[in-house]
């Protein structure tokens, strides 16, 4: 393990101590760094950009703790009661994962356009639900529309790993189930649920830290726009960094995010642990 221990090191430790070190100056990125104490964690939390784009981070968390997962699991389970042509299913729901996203992005962004979308495509033929709506440039509907995109690409993954932990549950328990006049709801339950509450957990884990990752949808459709409504703390990060030459203050940001993540990693593991879930 050694090769590997010193590889992440120099990759991930060295990088991660350089940040920490910087946090605390006013390093523009190029020149020298002066060290400025706690100054940019004062204004971090305090900035009321800073502070709106973790909100806009934890109805991001929301959403995707609610609307994929519930997706994934429903079609899950559906999917395991199919014997024939399971494995095209599979493939059709695993495909837009597998796309690139600036491919995805580019092709929603065409969909929802306002000029030349699905609103236009609708008012052609006398449906006018979506006539004039822009998508991405409306405050109101920008965070929901970047979320609804990122949501088409990612629940067909957690659907194929929660397949997977589905066919591990025992079959005797569902025939059981049956015997004693279980409905399908009642199976999934007291049955599914329980069989693969350890993969169930572990995603809802990373759900969460992703959440707070979240840059490349948001970058490429909106870059945070209109005016700030789909900004997250990765856009934020990103915009200090390289437009507003702030390095040291963005690596205070990278600390935010270092902290959160560690705070949900040992939240789960005491959790794991109390509740003696099997991993």
């Amino acid at each position: 393990m050694a090769p590997l221990l010193i590889v992440n090191l120099l990759v991930i430790g060295g990088p991660g101590l350089a940040s920490f070190f910087y946090s605390f100056t006013d390093w523009d990125g190029l020149g020298s760094a002066n060290f400025v104490g706690i100054a940019n964690y004062v204004e971090l939390f305090t900035s009321p950009a800073v502070l709106s784009a973790i909100q806009h981070n934890l109805i991001w968390t929301g959403f995707f703790l609610v609307v994929p997962m519930s997706m994934a699991l429903l079609g899950a389970f559906l999917l395991s009661r199919v014997r024939r042509g399971q494995i095209l299913f599979r493939v059709l729901f695993f495909i837009p994962y597998v796309l690139a996203t600036i491919v995805s992005s580019i092709i929603w962004r065409q969909i929802l356009s306002p000029t030349a979308g699905i609103g236009q495509a609708l008012q052609g033929i006398g449906i006018d639900w979506f006539a004039d709506t822009n998508f991405l440039g409306d405050p109101a509907l920008a965070l929901g529309s970047v979320a609804f995109i990122n949501n088409w690409q990612w629940w067909g993954f957690l659907l194929v790993l929660f397949l997977a932990a589905m066919q591990g549950v025992d079959p005797a328990l569902y025939e059981a189930a049956r015997l004693d006049g279980a409905n399908a709801f009642r199976e999934f339950w007291h049955i599914t649920l329980p069989g693969i509450r350890p993969t169930l957990m572990f995603l809802m884990l990373m759900t969460v830290i992703w959440s707070f990752l979240v840059f490349d949808y948001v970058f490429i459709l909106t870059q945070g726009g209109p005016a700030g409504s789909t900004d997250v703390i990765g856009t934020v990060l990103y915009r200090t960094a390289f437009s507003e030459n702030r390095a040291g203050y963005a690596s205070s940001m990278a600390m935010l995010l270092t902290v959160i993540s560690a705070a949900i990693v040992l939240g789960y593991q005491l959790l794991r642990k109390k509740l003696k879930w099997e991993v």
